[in-house]
């Protein structure tokens, strides 16, 4: 069976309930919220990266992003990338959610939280999280200029 994410599976670290957690999200994501469900009591070090849109790029004043997705495949993407940080950092929470749809600038287009014991786990295993998601999940970014041009790609500026 393949879920949407319209029915997300509960989200469950080490038998600590995080809710309900949609990795790919059409609605503005709640980074409040969701920061709000990263904190463990055995979590000495809580990590939250937000990528956020720019109101330029490459020198192009940008009026808005729009995200596209194959949602199946991206949602068991995200859900795989996130267990295997888990499993090779000791993470005692790890939440990443993606936008899809138009977003201004200004918004958060992707969140990802790691918690662990120790600060280094979590920033480690959340820098490696964005960098999976950004070059492998397939969610895909359109720039929309304000001279009216647009450009598909540049998921990464890596």
């Amino acid at each position: 069976m393949i879920r949407s994410s319209s029915s997300p599976l509960p989200a469950e670290v080490n038998g600590f309930l995080l809710g309900t957690i949609q990795v790919i999200s059409a609605e503005p994501l709640d980074v409040v919220n969701l920061l709000s469900r990263a904190h463990h009591p055995s979590a000495g070090g809580v990590v939250l990266f937000s990528g956020e849109v720019r109101d330029s790029n490459k020198g192009r004043e940008v009026a808005y992003l729009e995200y596209e997705s194959y949602i199946p495949l991206a949602e068991k993407m995200i859900h795989d990338i996130l267990a295997e940080a888990r499993e090779k950092w000791g993470l005692k929470v790890a939440i990443a959610q993606h936008r899809i749809g138009r977003l201004s600038t200004g918004e958060s287009a992707v969140v990802v939280i790691t918690a662990a014991a120790h600060r280094r786990e979590a920033y480690e295993a959340n820098q490696h999280i964005i960098h999976r998601i950004k070059h492998e999940v397939p969610i895909w970014k359109c720039e929309y200029f304000s001279d009216g041009g647009h450009e598909w790609g540049n998921n990464c500026n890596c």
